[in-house]
């Protein structure tokens, strides 16, 4: 059989980084891409592609899918993995920089799906793979922007799910919980920057304490490769499940989610900060 040839964005570090080490020894063709591509260059020792993308940029992101089609044949699975957090209180985050949440993890993960489908279509095959998070599900304090985000793609995913389905193309979600990656780092950052001494100063204040106490705990997450893991088994089987909770806290937190009252879900979210 043909090597299945895969994309796989936001590839330079953490989720991204860890699958395309799991995948590259698996009898696929890897391409990964970032847009620090030079974080990438160890991966080429395992013979992966990479390629500088920024999915913000449909002239990258067209001029990437255009070079692994003509080389490849197409992409046969796309790993939409490129993504970011935007933490602070709603009312403090400039509009500017909410947009620009939605580009990275809604337009432009859509955009590169408009650009990759009509080759899986053509084929008859293909499988999209979407990096959520159990925030797609849930919620907490300054979190509005990242949460609107991937509360967004949960319904975006199923809805193309059943779109691309006659044509033999599934739509698999993955679902991580806490994950030890530079994430909780850059929250952090970005909260001390938005609130300032403003209205929501002490609420800010008692998330980022909350969070430092957290990573700095030992084993506070997950290793990515255990997303990475999943990953490779759904793509890998005839009749992959829709959704995959995955890593640290995930299936309890949606279990709560699922079965308890908004009330009480609120009452332990503000609980743990």
């Amino acid at each position: 059989m043909d090597k299945k040839v895969i994309l796989i964005t936001g590839a330079s570090s953490g989720i991204g980084r860890a699958t395309a080490q799991k995948l590259a020894g698996n009898a696929y063709t890897v391409c990964a891409a970032a847009r620090q591509v030079e974080k990438m260059d160890d991966l080429k020792a395992l013979r992966v592609a990479t390629f500088k993308m920024d999915i913000t940029q449909k002239e990258e992101v067209n001029s990437v899918v255009e070079h692994i089609t003509s080389t490849y044949g197409g992409i046969d699975i796309l790993i939409n993995n490129a993504g970011f957090g935007l933490y602070g209180a709603m009312e403090d985050i400039p509009l500017e920089e909410a947009r620009y949440q939605f580009e990275v993890n809604i337009f432009g993960l859509a955009n590169l799906t408009q650009h990759v489908l009509p080759n899986m279509r053509e084929k008859k095959y293909g499988k999209i793979v979407n990096i959520s998070s159990i925030g797609g599900k849930t919620y907490m304090p300054l979190g509005a922007w990242y949460h609107a985000t991937k509360h967004a793609l949960e319904g975006w995913s199923d809805c193309l799910r059943l779109e691309v389905t006659p044509f033999n193309i599934d739509v698999i979600i993955i679902e991580p919980g806490v994950i030890e990656t530079n994430f909780g780092n850059v929250m952090i950052e970005q909260m001390e920057r938005s609130a300032g001494g403003g209205p929501y100063a002490a609420i800010t204040s008692a998330v980022i304490k909350s969070f430092r106490n957290h990573l700095e705990s030992p084993n506070y997450g997950s290793d990515p490769s255990v997303v990475a893991h999943t990953i490779a088994h759904a793509i890998s089987v005839r009749k992959p499940k829709t959704r995959y909770a995955i890593g640290k806290f995930a299936k309890p937190i949606l279990f709560l989610r699922r079965y308890t009252s908004d009330r009480f879900f609120d009452r332990m979210m503000m609980r743990n900060i």
